[in-house]
């Protein structure tokens, strides 16, 4: 059982990429779990992590016994979950990785009311707008556009179409021109969205009557939060390009304007997805409660 315990704190390690994370989430020290993972080491006669000042990575032998035993220790977890069901209350942990706006829209809203219902069920939802491996990284959970939801998981759809907008201040708009076509946008600020997994920055496209045009934009601003770049749109700095239910309640007060209307681009709404093995009750119940109506 003790070596049990090892091998689970070095996989929290690998996985965390960091002692001081895995610490805090094994409830340890960070003192302690570095000298469990090197009590480890010294059991095996192996290296197994390179670490610096700044980082922490396996080495050959570490990552081959982080691929053999972490995939176990997640098989374990779950079975520890469905025995929950014994004692008549759904139990366990279920992690959850949304884009900042799925989980500021439809996660946390549908959760929160769900939540008093089954104490015994602890969630750990991660905003972040990468595009996520949720088996490596151990997350049970994930939630993205339906087109970037990978074939070998299954998905639920949460939301409908998500519909974009082109939006701008009033003040912005009396000092320029309302743009007619997705071209004209080439005569103005556009506040642009630096994409976290490949670094590029999102392209802004248009539908209409079929025809795809790819706008070239450019501007002064790049963010990597949309919530700033509505706040720089609503300081008149540019015009955004974002999902219209993100700028529904700005438009109706207008504080925004929506343009192109009818250029706007239509994408396969959120979904929710997770990996084909059997879920546990509790990731269940909870893809039940974020599921679309």
């Amino acid at each position: 059982m003790s070596r049990f315990d090892d091998l689970a704190s070095f996989a929290a390690v690998v996985r965390e990429r960091s002692f001081t994370r895995a610490a805090a989430q094994l409830g340890v020290s960070q003192s302690a779990l570095s000298q469990t993972v090197r009590a480890l080491e010294r059991h095996l006669d192996l290296k197994l992590l390179n670490r610096t000042t700044r980082s922490v990575a396996p080495t050959e032998a570490g990552d081959r016994l982080y691929r053999a035993v972490a995939p176990r220790f997640t098989d374990i977890e779950a079975e520890l979950a469905v025995l929950g069901e014994l004692r008549g209350k759904p139990a366990g942990s279920v992690r959850i990785t949304a884009t900042a706006h799925a989980a500021q829209a439809l996660v946390w809203p549908r959760l929160r009311a769900w939540l008093p219902s089954y104490p015994d069920i602890q969630i750990e939802l991660s905003s972040d707008n990468r595009f996520i491996d949720i088996v490596a990284e151990r997350y049970d959970i994930g939630v993205r556009l339906g087109a970037d939801v990978a074939r070998d998981m299954i998905a639920v759809r949460m939301a409908p179409d998500m519909r974009m907008a082109v939006v701008g201040s009033p003040d912005y708009f009396a000092r320029r021109p309302v743009p007619r076509t997705p071209q004209d946008l080439t005569e103005h600020d556009c506040i642009r969205l630096r994409l976290p997994t490949h670094g590029g920055v999102l392209n802004w496209e248009f539908k209409r009557r079929g025809r795809t045009v790819n706008a070239q934009v450019g501007g002064r601003l790049v963010f990597n939060s949309t919530d700033l770049i509505l706040a720089a749109a609503a300081d008149a700095q540019g015009l955004a390009w974002v999902p219209d239910d993100l700028v529904a309640a700005q438009v109706a007060a207008g504080r925004l304007t929506p343009v192109l209307d009818d250029w706007a681009a239509t994408y396969p709404g959120y979904h929710l997805y997770y990996a084909s093995r059997r879920a546990s009750p509790a990731v269940a119940l909870v893809v039940e409660a974020l599921r679309q109506s």
